[in-house]
């Protein structure tokens, strides 16, 4: 069983930029009328050349969406927590040479934090912690799924990066998604925002999903940091990535979410992606992938999220806190980066009840499993 890097490295960075530049409204038109699409369909979708394209790939993606999923969207809220991290990472709040005082939450204060988050409704939960492996650790991982397990049907979790085998051992404990964002495929581009640090290493990183393949961890998500490198070149080679593990690992579901870089310090993109190409780029995925999750999350300003609810999406995060305790126990702590939407989830639930879609607030048992 192949691993994804050596396909990766059959790939040019500059090669792949180039070939989406050059596709023509011709290899547009092909890639929106074909029955199956390919990789190369899919660099037609995200091109420049796809631009003028925008309202029939959305017409087409809303069409697709329904098809598959419903008129839904499905409600998850993020539950950060730590803020221990031993990674310097140029965009991260988190990162080991920002001097600020540090935080894991203990068992007591996090169930502070799941009463906060329950009485907003929610059942799916995302954990997320800094990198730092000796205070945010498998044993750590365990005892917090305990707690957390009985209160929420879905768990994922976005944490640092580990082997197959303590994946395997968190799966028993109720972990049900793992989050594993590449950042950027660009490997000189990588090594510039991640200088230090376990996350500094591109190809154990690049490697996180096989081993999450091979664990049987039940649902995979993907995604790359935009505001890094080049929008088009890094998707493309997240879609090659995820076409990998659905060929290998096809039991799995997967899903894709779209982070943009937002303000921490000083740090400013270096390339711009406007909400036209978030469109575009959304809509290329379900055109490219009808069995897909997508998700956006309160990165996104409220008028964007009002108007992609039928483009595409189907999961959708309200009333985020970015730092650990942020719900209940300590609201003033570190944020990992600044929200933009900060609508409550029952006016992001009424905002989407108007569209005429449903809201999900629960759409998995934990104890069928």
């Amino acid at each position: 069983m192949s691993s994804f890097k050596a396909l990766f490295e059959q790939y040019d960075w500059s090669t792949v930029q180039a070939d989406i530049q050059s596709k023509t409204t011709a290899d547009v038109e092909r890639a929106l009328h074909a029955r199956h699409r390919s990789l190369t369909d899919f660099q037609a979708l995200i091109s420049p050349a796809a631009a003028p394209y925008l309202e029939q790939m959305a017409q087409l993606s809303r069409a697709i969406t329904q098809k598959r999923f419903g008129k839904t969207i499905r409600m998850y809220a993020p539950m950060y927590l730590s803020n221990e991290c031993n990674n310097i990472c140029t965009y991260c709040g988190f990162s080991l040479n920002n001097p600020v005082r540090r935080r894991t939450l203990t068992e007591k204060e996090i169930l502070e934090e799941i009463s906060a988050i329950k009485a907003m409704g929610y059942h799916h939960i995302l954990l997320v912690t800094g990198e730092h492996h000796r205070h945010v650790h498998v044993p750590y991982f365990q005892k917090a799924l305990d707690v957390i397990r009985p209160h929420f049907s879905h768990i994922s979790m976005e944490v640092q990066p580990m082997d197959q085998e303590e994946y395997e051992a968190l799966i028993p404990h109720g972990l049900n998604t793992v989050l594993v964002y590449q950042e950027t495929y660009h490997k000189e581009g990588y090594k510039k925002h991640h200088p230090k640090g376990r996350k500094s290493n591109f190809d154990y990183r690049l490697h996180t999903p096989d081993r999450l393949g091979k664990a049987g961890i039940h649902k995979i998500g993907l995604g790359v940091l935009f505001g890094l490198e080049d929008w088009r070149t890094d998707s493309f080679f997240t879609a090659l990535h995820l076409d990998h593990l659905e060929r290998t690992y096809w039991q799995t579901q997967y899903s894709i979410s779209f982070p943009r870089l937002r303000p921490y310090g000083s740090v400013q993109p270096k390339v711009e992606m406007s909400d036209r190409e978030m469109v575009q780029l959304i809509c290329a995925w379900r055109i490219f992938n009808e069995e897909l999750e997508l998700s956006i999350s309160t990165r996104e300003s409220e008028k964007f999220r009002n108007h992609i609810v039928p483009l595409g999406i189907t999961a959708m995060s309200a009333g985020s806190k970015t730092n650990p305790g942020g719900y209940k126990v300590e609201p003033q702590s570190l944020e990992q980066f600044e929200i933009s939407d900060e609508r409550s989830p029952q006016e992001i639930a009424e905002m989407i009840h108007r569209q005429g879609y449903d809201v999900v607030w629960k759409d998995w048992e934990m104890s069928y499993g």
